[in-house]
């Protein structure tokens, strides 16, 4: 009897479900979402974690038919596309403020592909997003996302995920959050690059012999490294943080 209920129309479903949810989560969500994390290996880890939460899936409240089993697929889609975007959107904020580094010290064209997106994106930018993928590991981060996928499989039923306004409204202000946090973490070598550009014009009024390019540029470029290593520790204290505000956000949302 046993064996009959958990191959019935109903389980299969949950079962279809809860994998459709997890494996949604791993294509969007920072770390599991990683470009060099193959695709059968994203597939095997949605497989694995959907057997070992499966027990813990409350009997479902949808109709079994086609349509109803299709619009709860793609709410299960949606529903970690938006937790991937949330956590995204505060993971980002050092891309941000990379790209605004990289603009004030001249390194605009200097770029590569980012391993973690698979788009090209400065070289400060990088180097920046992938500290802060360290210090969320560090954290624990990757552990938040398999309890927090754990625990949604009860606040959020399987197929009854639905967009919310107060969802949309955090979606706007995160957006808007992570440009002014971004601005924030790049405002100290942005101050400097100006008051540098500064001093630089006085200079060459007084001395016309002083030569920007030779000689301002390398200076400006020291003391932007100087002030970006001084700063690192408080912006990956920022990035935890506002990772930690989004898992906040998601809990007491769903």
């Amino acid at each position: 009897m046993e064996w009959a209920e958990l191959f019935s129309e109903t389980r299969t479903v949950a079962f279809i479900l809860l994998f459709t949810r997890f494996t949604a989560l791993f294509m969007a969500v920072p770390i599991f979402s990683h470009m060099n994390i193959p695709m059968s290996i994203k597939v095997a880890m949605a497989f694995f974690f959907t057997v070992v939460f499966f027990g813990a899936v409350p009997p479902l409240n949808i109709p079994t038919d086609g349509l109803s089993l299709t619009v709860a697929i793609l709410g299960e889609m949606l529903f970690g596309l938006v937790v991937g975007t949330i956590l995204q959107l505060a993971y980002h904020v050092v891309t941000f403020a990379g790209g605004q580094i990289s603009f004030m010290m001249g390194f605009s064209l200097a770029s590569a592909i980012d391993p973690q997106s698979g788009v090209s994106m400065p070289i400060i930018s990088q180097f920046l997003a992938l500290l802060a993928l360290m210090a969320l590991l560090a954290f624990d981060m990757h552990h938040w996302i398999l309890l927090y996928a754990s625990a949604s499989i009860e606040s959020v039923p399987l197929g009854g995920f639905m967009m919310t306004p107060s969802l949309f409204q955090y979606l706007m202000h995160a957006t808007a959050n992570m440009f002014v946090v971004g601005f924030m973490i790049a405002f100290p070598i942005t101050a400097l690059s100006i008051l540098a550009d500064v001093i630089f014009g006085m200079l060459m009024k007084t001395m016309p012999q002083f030569n920007l390019l030779v000689i301002g540029m390398p200076i400006k470029i020291a003391v932007s490294f100087v002030v970006l290593m001084v700063t690192l520790g408080a912006t990956l204290m920022i990035v935890t943080a506002q990772t930690q505000d989004a898992f906040n956000f998601l809990e007491k949302l769903f």
